[in-house]
């Protein structure tokens, strides 16, 4: 299956690679994320045959008229939107909740609940006006959404708080055709995560480093997500470095 997809944080990481996976498979993308340059690094790359079915669009998806007008140019551009993949979001600097800064949580908060948010409406309201309608939303949570970190209140919350969301745009999307699902990543290499393989802080307060896995295997989970016919949903998938300390955390 083929189809259109567009998806946050774009740039680089998770939703780098996952856009590439998406354009080898025959897909139009969408290439959302705040900086320009990185997206037109992406574009670039893509095969000369296919760059019209690349579009940059660039602007922070906790803007809602920004993220309206996302949507609008992509449907505009490429007919109908099959499919979304909320895959952007920010870890602020850790601490315990008393070192956290309300600024800190309100950008959490702006990115990877409000932006979520805000993509998801949007997305929704235009698979739910196409012809034939429907489509699927698929919502990049985390391990965190389980267990969390240590000193990561604000990153956890919205990731908790995403799993909700998710849970109700699968319910709301039933009478339209629209199937939502999550992603429970652990451990991706990826530059945000980069320095968990050299060390990070355990639930006793050691520092260890962490078993990591290459970004390409999230890109090829998401594609196989995005494919299933609409009869069809992954609710929640979570992948994982098999050796990261997940199961018996803490």
């Amino acid at each position: 299956m083929t189809g259109t997809i567009i998806i946050t944080g774009a740039g680089s990481g998770i939703g780098r690679a996952t856009a590439e996976r998406f354009v080898g498979a025959g897909w139009s993308v969408g290439l959302v994320g705040r900086r320009v340059d990185r997206l037109e690094a992406v574009a670039a790359a893509v095969e000369p045959d296919r760059r019209a079915d690349v579009l940059v669009l660039a602007g922070d998806i906790a803007d809602e008229e920004f993220v309206q007008s996302m949507v609008e140019q992509f449907v505009a551009r490429y007919g109908r939107l099959d499919a979304l993949f909320n895959n952007a979001g920010i870890f602020t600097r850790a601490g315990t909740i008393d070192e956290i800064s309300v600024e800190d949580w309100r950008r959490s908060v702006d990115t990877n609940l409000t932006g979520a948010f805000l993509c998801a409406r949007a997305a929704f309201a235009a698979m739910r006006a196409q012809d034939p309608q429907g489509g699927r939303i698929i919502n990049n949570g985390s391990i965190s959404a389980h267990v969390p970190r240590p000193g990561s209140a604000p990153y956890t919350s919205t990731k908790h708080a995403l799993t909700g969301l998710t849970r109700t745009i699968s319910l709301d999307g039933r009478p339209y055709n629209i199937a939502c699902g999550q992603i429970d990543i652990g451990n991706a290499f990826t530059e945000m995560v980069a320095g968990i393989a050299s060390g990070a802080k355990q639930a006793d307060g050691s520092i260890r480093p962490e078993a990591t896995m290459d970004v390409s295997h999230i890109a090829d989970a998401v594609l196989q997500m995005a494919s299933l016919p609409l009869d069809a949903n992954i609710q929640f998938m979570t992948i994982m470095a098999t050796a990261m300390p997940f199961i018996g955390r803490g």
